[in-house]
């Protein structure tokens, strides 16, 4: 039997979790997988990459997108339990099948889908229908879609970090960011009591210059004005004048307003610019695959 694509899972899957219980992800693949009635062949079937199995894929991709709308929540990692929503619609017998188009009325997901609200269209999608689009443009949507989620897996595991461990992940991001040379030379978490208000400190150049104070705040509600000026004081006490303000949240209005109009260079970074930095310059991350796209060399073929 043909393994059913990732849309198909989503239904079964969070029937599965209708009895309210905790379902860990390795046991869903066994249920799902006698679902469908998959044989032992399609079970082993790999992506192309070698690197991990088509059903694994494909029901780690229900999941998210179910996680995604707000059906199903992730109680720690690998483990997941149906929510008040997900339960109301495994229990409307008007739905029996899930995709993307019915996921599309909850604004979680509009969200994480990125919805342009002028249009009501993706913005990786700008009115083109799906069977346009050239293989170049699907592949760097699919590309940005694992982008995003790795991002959101990012800040999940630094939330289930101790806060020691995120002031040494900052001091290793800004050393990956090219300051200060090596990790040994370049920086250090500071994270003691008395620290007065600075998580980390970081040569701005290899021959240290300069020095950069860190602050750190491993926080889901946003970081306001109040926040910004005491570390703006702690500044002050090093006789410094520069500093990064590292948040897994977001920033208000008016702390932004605020760094604008001091005379201290103080840079925010908040949870998307922070896992976008470690997306890139690969912190925390790890490469699985490359794809390299070629064009064919008209110069080659000039006589």
């Amino acid at each position: 039997m043909t393994i059913p694509g990732y849309q198909e899972f989503m239904y079964p899957f969070l029937k599965i979790l209708s009895d309210r219980k905790e379902h860990r992800l390795q046991e869903l693949y066994v249920l799902l997988a006698k679902e469908f009635n998959l044989s032992e062949e399609d079970i082993e079937k790999l992506l192309p990459s070698g690197n991990q199995r088509i059903l694994h894929n494909r029901i780690g991709w229900a999941r998210t997108y179910l996680s995604k709308a707000g059906l199903i929540q992730i109680v720690r990692r690998g483990v997941f339990q149906i929510t008040d929503e997900g339960l109301k619609i495994v229990n409307d017998p008007s739905v029996d099948q899930i995709d993307n188009k019915f996921l599309m009325k909850y604004k979680s997901f509009q969200t994480f889908k990125q919805v342009n609200k002028d249009n009501n269209q993706p913005k990786s999608e700008p009115s083109i229908p799906s069977e346009t689009r050239t293989p170049n443009e699907i592949l760097e949507q699919n590309y940005n879609t694992v982008k995003d989620e790795i991002k959101e897996e990012l800040l999940e595991q630094i939330f289930n970090c101790s806060p020691a461990f995120f002031e040494k992940l900052v001091v290793q991001l800004l050393v990956a960011l090219g300051y200060g040379g090596s990790l040994t030379d370049a920086g250090s978490a500071i994270g003691k009591s008395g620290d007065g208000g600075i998580d980390g400190i970081i040569k701005e150049d290899i021959l240290g210059l300069d020095m950069i104070y860190l602050q750190a705040k491993r926080w889901r509600d946003s970081v306001s004005r109040p926040e910004i000026q005491k570390f703006a004081g702690s500044l002050d006490g090093k006789k410094a004048r520069k500093g990064v303000f590292i948040t897994t949240s977001v920033f208000t209005e008016g702390a932004k307003e605020y760094v604008r109009l001091i005379e201290k260079k103080i840079i925010l970074i908040d949870g998307k610019m922070l896992t976008e930095l470690m997306f890139n310059y690969n912190v925390g991350v790890t490469s699985e695959n490359t794809f390299i796209i070629k064009r064919v060399d008209l110069d080659y073929f000039e006589e």
